[in-house]
């Protein structure tokens, strides 16, 4: 089904690279208008001329409100209206146990991945809620629902994306906008190959260690998966979704691994006292 953001507008953070891209060229094959923001200028404005007409870029350092407000409004300017904000900027961040990890990191880290998300949510509604319509999506993380997963700073920020996603959420319905975040887990991206293998290049690389782990065995988790749970967070198709984190993981924060589950063979029932069978 083709055109499924036909007429639509959407402002994407970090859009240059990795997921941002990724949603990028899939909402403007499916009818979208975007305006693609991030602080890689040169490969940003490279990805606007492989869109034309559908994309315009914008330098925006999601750390800056005034640099998220321009984006918003550069949406309005140009294509006259948003639909859909798209909160996907991110790093990985400060990294490190607890008792060493420097404060100006922390904060640093913060600042992109959870301020950035206020900043985009807070322009997003100044100009959907006139509208009474709209669909802000934005990044949390597997390591945002289970300990453990990621850094102490990437994990408190994810967390926090996904509480916020629950409040601004239960606010904004009133005025007909839904509030969703995704929650993905390691994806073949330059910042997990990075972290997997040291270099940001090695997709090919990453995609392999990905597949081996993966619960759906041999699939590994790719940017362009990311993509369609935005694409469909920033349709119509989710028209009665609101405040819900959707995992894109392969079942892993269900319980999904690569092993066979416990008990996965079949036995006599177990009964009391050791005893087995009816």
């Amino acid at each position: 089904m083709a055109g499924r953001l036909e007429g639509k507008v959407a402002a994407i953070t970090g859009a240059s690279s990795g997921f941002g891209m990724a949603a990028a060229h899939l909402f403007v094959a499916e009818g979208c208008k975007v305006v693609l923001g991030d602080i890689q200028q040169d490969k940003g404005e490279a990805l606007a001329a492989q869109l034309s007409n559908s994309a315009v870029f914008v330098n925006c350092n999601v750390t800056s409100e005034d640099d998220i407000a321009n984006l918003v409004d550069t949406a309005v300017k140009h294509f006259g209206k948003l639909d859909i904000m798209y909160n996907n900027a991110g790093i990985v961040g400060a990294v490190g146990p607890i008792a060493t990890t420097p404060a100006n990191e922390w904060s640093a880290t913060l600042d992109i991945l959870l301020n950035g998300v206020f900043y985009g949510m807070k322009h997003a509604a100044r100009v959907m809620k006139p509208q009474k319509s709209g669909s802000i999506i934005s990044m949390a993380s597997t390591a945002g629902i289970m300990g453990g997963l990621g850094p102490h700073a990437y994990a408190a920020a994810k967390h926090a994306v996904v509480g916020l996603t629950k409040n601004v959420g239960a606010e904004l319905c009133r005025s007909g906008i839904r509030v969703n975040a995704i929650a993905p887990a390691g994806m073949a991206t330059a910042m997990v190959a990075n972290v997997s293998t040291g270099d940001a290049d090695a997709i090919e690389e990453t995609k392999k260690i990905l597949a081996d782990a993966s619960p759906l065995i041999g699939r590994p988790g790719l940017a362009e998966d990311v993509a369609q749970a935005a694409l469909w967070l920033g349709s119509d198709e989710s028209g009665y979704t609101n405040g819900h984190t959707l995992t894109t993981d392969a079942g892993f924060t269900t319980g999904a691994t690569a092993n066979e589950p416990a008990f996965a063979e079949y036995q006599p029932m177990f009964r009391e006292a050791g005893r087995k069978g009816l």
